[in-house]
């Protein structure tokens, strides 16, 4: 299958020195880390651990002091037989949730944390949409290529990209092969203070972490009219997510990259 509808292409600047051992000292650095019970993505925001679960979603919320555990991988799972065609409700919930209202004259250079794609099958010509974002890979080429550690990975598995360590050299945009990534080209005005963006630097979906971190469903799962969306822990078969996996087959986009990604798809 093909995905017709993409970002553009970045321009990239020339090949940039990756010295592993530096990366890990700034990702070490720049991520304030696990040992010491949180992460820091904002002066005055730290992404703090699991908790007790929310009775209403079954999400656990944050208790201060703790970092996030490795006992539990945050996923989501989209049924698309379910997604009805047409519909955006996923991107406007995002994009509203997030703050991202910019507007530019080329479509392509926006920002667009989550999208509605049209996947064509090469066998037969069926068509079929789904909506595409950070598949939150296990193992994340985007934070592999980043020479400045801003793209890291927490340890429930979601992927981020720290504005404050970002230069926008856009290398990891290159990397992802969902085209899920995209640089800030304006400068920014009413933002959510939960969720720092920054001019020049590169950003994409958290699963709406923000949200997670106080128990609730990311904003694109909240307002699905269809029900297509279900999140939740992959790592705990009682899950809701992890149940449906079990009784249903899924797919992962581009499973032969052995990415493990976050989101699987129903229906593909």
């Amino acid at each position: 299958m093909s995905d017709s509808k993409h970002n553009a292409q970045p321009e990239l600047p020339g090949k940039a020195q990756t010295n592993p051992a530096r990366r890990a000292f700034i990702a070490a650095a720049g991520v304030g880390v696990a040992g010491l019970g949180f992460t820091a993505i904002a002066p005055g925001l730290h992404l703090m651990a699991v908790g007790e679960a929310n009775a209403a979603t079954g999400i656990a919320t944050r208790k201060p002091g703790e970092a996030a555990s490795r006992a539990v991988r945050w996923g989501l799972l989209v049924d698309i037989n379910k997604c009805a065609p047409g519909c955006t409700k996923c991107v406007e919930a995002c994009h509203t949730e997030n703050g991202v209202t910019e507007k530019l004259a080329d479509p392509r250079q926006a920002s667009q944390w989550i999208r509605k794609v049209e996947l064509t099958d090469r066998r037969n010509g069926k068509k079929t949409e789904l909506p595409m974002m950070c598949q939150h890979c296990a193992n994340p080429p985007c934070v592999d290529v980043c020479p400045t550690g801003a793209s890291m990975k927490r340890a429930d598995g979601i992927v981020l990209v720290d504005r404050h360590s970002c230069i926008g050299c856009r290398y990891c945009m290159m990397a992802c092969p969902y085209k899920a990534r995209s640089l800030v080209h304006l400068p920014l005005t009413e933002q959510n203070p939960l969720v720092p963006r920054g001019q020049g630097c590169v950003e994409s979906c958290t699963l709406c972490v923000h949200r997670i971190d106080r128990g609730q469903q990311p904003a694109c799962v909240e307002q699905c009219p269809e029900g297509a969306m279900t999140f939740g822990d992959l790592n705990d078969p009682s899950s809701e997510i992890s149940k449906r996996i079990a009784a249903t087959h899924t797919t992962q986009v581009r499973s032969d990259l052995r990415l493990d990604v976050g989101v699987r798809y129903q229906g593909i």
